[in-house]
């Protein structure tokens, strides 16, 4: 006799590319995205701009199988969002869902000074991300 056991996966990605206090982070969400993701991912960007004293963040945000938060993973979220806010410069989300657009464009409303757009398309949001 055979079970169907369904497997949900979830977890995020980080590529880092640094051109002297340039910082572009490429982000990868599946899933919801629980504390424990935060946990392994916070300290990775941390070390990778610690010791630059005024970096310059781009985040290019690919939430195309992105479902959400976890409380706390939010709560997550916001203060690293916030620690930095200053650092950031621009961030290109990429998504399918109504609710996507509307989480970016609420971003927008507290990282006053960055450029912050919702794309469909990936290739559209890494134009705008390097420009």
């Amino acid at each position: 006799m055979s079970q169907n056991i369904s497997v949900k996966e979830h977890g995020v990605s980080v590529g880092i590319s640094r051109i002297d206090d340039v910082f572009l982070f490429k982000i990868k969400a599946v899933g919801t995205l629980t504390h424990n993701d935060y946990e392994m991912m916070i300290p990775m960007i941390e070390n990778a701009i610690e010791g630059v004293k005024h970096p310059n963040i781009k985040v290019l945000f690919d939430a195309t199988e992105f479902e959400g938060w976890e409380l706390r993973a939010g709560w997550d979220d916001y203060k690293f969002g916030m620690s930095h806010l200053n650092q950031f410069s621009k961030m290109a989300v990429v998504g399918h869902k109504k609710w996507h657009e509307y989480a970016t464009k609420i971003a927008g409303w507290f990282m006053i000074g960055s450029e912050i757009e919702y794309f469909k398309d990936l290739n559209e949001a890494v134009k705008r991300i390097k420009s």
